[in-house]
């Protein structure tokens, strides 16, 4: 409209995904920094806590943030769209992964195995996932909140006892089998026409078998995180969002509570099949026990520590705590280096770091069998439960909730108090 272009004159323009200029403006910068990460940046790698984005080995932890990203997205369809809190992510997670292997991986006298593709096994786990998603999702309607909680954390003890009782499926022992590679074949034993698990040479660049697998990781990204953010802004994604926030009153105006909580259920398994299946493609070989409870908290913590409820915040979650280890790492490195060294400030670091046998510190570089200092392996676990516990004192809402402060903060200033 002439003299007023931001006033929304339809539903359809306000209903956008991305409506201002503004936006489409970042996401355009965005998406080209995300199209140039994988490349070494030579400056990068002089400033001290954030050296490790200046080599290529960083790049791997990159890859399973966004593999992690796929599966927090598809626990904020369930939990934070819909309401549904939810313990057996990973036990998802680990029935996409155990399809994937039985579907994609080689078989023998002792494994099962059909050795199929990529596009076969990929989608498989996330449609067996989802399959069970809706066998699974009639609990959700007999139980909510906390008892809806300890009913999917039962599914993650029944993952882990069958995945023990068929070892043709994980592997004997507890090393597990080898998953298959991320590779596109046409079929079975035809070469493969690329290959994400060596390097290779794309147009004028050479290419790594870590950036590879970051532009095929970072395209299904997009897809799954647009996938989610049309979804909430359906039918289906605002029937659920009356049914988290008042279910009685839902259904007394005609929404059918089973149905979509059954949708919710199935959507968000599926998120979580392919998800697992990518996950331990990527790595590789993982053992029976990956699929744990601790992995099921981790993506609560993600979206708690994100904001419950956003697509932006799923993400912001995954970013800070898979990539907060590696920059722990880096912190204690550095703290390190400066109370080795002989600087007028070296003395203030002893008082943090404990870097042998009767020094006094609290983070100790090597382990103790005492516990004190705290182990330095042990950080990340202590980070976890503190920012859990801060986030729920002070912002619920998360780094979502905090990144709209400071925005609301900016758009009344200098007026704002």
């Amino acid at each position: 409209m002439r003299g007023r272009p931001n006033l929304y004159t339809s539903y359809a323009s306000e209903s956008r995904l991305f409506p201002t200029r503004t936006q489409q403006l970042a996401i355009g910068i965005g998406f080209i920094l995300l199209l140039l990460m994988p490349f070494d940046l030579p400056v990068i790698d002089q400033i001290p806590l954030i050296r490790f984005l200046g080599d290529n080995s960083w790049l791997r932890v990159v890859n399973r943030m966004l593999i992690f990203c796929i599966a927090a997205l598809g626990l904020n369809i369930l939990s934070g769209l819909g309401g549904q809190v939810s313990l057996g992510h990973a036990f998802f997670m680990g029935v996409g992964a155990y399809t994937a292997v039985l579907v994609g991986g080689p078989g023998s006298s002792n494994l099962w195995g059909w050795g199929l593709p990529i596009w076969i096994w990929l989608p498989a786990s996330g449609v067996v996932a989802a399959l069970i998603g809706v066998l699974v999702a009639p609990a959700a309607v007999r139980v909510r909140g906390l008892y809806l909680a300890i009913t999917t954390l039962g599914l993650v003890f029944i993952g882990l006892h069958l995945s023990r009782i068929f070892p043709e499926i994980a592997g004997p022992g507890s090393l597990g089998r080898k998953w298959p590679k991320l590779e596109v074949r046409i079929w079975k034993e035809e070469e493969p026409f690329l290959d994400f698990s060596r390097d290779g040479h794309w147009f004028w660049f050479d290419i790594t078998d870590n950036q590879k697998t970051y532009y095929f990781l970072l395209a299904l990204l997009i897809i799954f995180a647009l996938w989610a953010a049309n979804l909430a802004r359906s039918r289906t994604g605002r029937a659920l969002a009356a049914i988290r926030d008042q279910d009685v009153a839902a259904e007394i105006m005609g929404v059918p509570e089973v149905k979509y909580k059954t949708i919710a259920f199935a959507i968000s398994s599926f998120y979580a099949g392919v998800a697992g299946a990518l996950l331990a493609s990527f790595a590789g070989q993982m053992p029976p026990e990956a699929w744990d409870l601790i992995l099921s908290v981790e993506f609560v913590a993600i979206l708690l520590i994100g904001g419950i409820g956003r697509i932006s915040g799923a993400l912001a979650g995954t970013f800070f705590v898979v990539l907060s280890p590696r920059f722990v790492e880096e912190i204690i490195e550095w703290m390190t280096e400066q109370a080795e060294g002989d600087g007028a400030f070296s003395g203030m670091w002893d008082f943090f770091i404990s870097l042998g046998h009767g020094d006094f510190g609290f983070i100790s570089i090597n382990e103790t069998a005492l516990g004190y200092p705290i182990p330095y392996s042990s950080l990340d676990e202590i980070i976890y439960g503190l920012l859990i516990v801060l986030f729920m004192l002070f912002e619920p809402l998360g780094l979502y909730g905090i990144w709209i402060n400071i925005r609301n903060y900016w758009k009344g200033w200098p007026f704002s108090y």
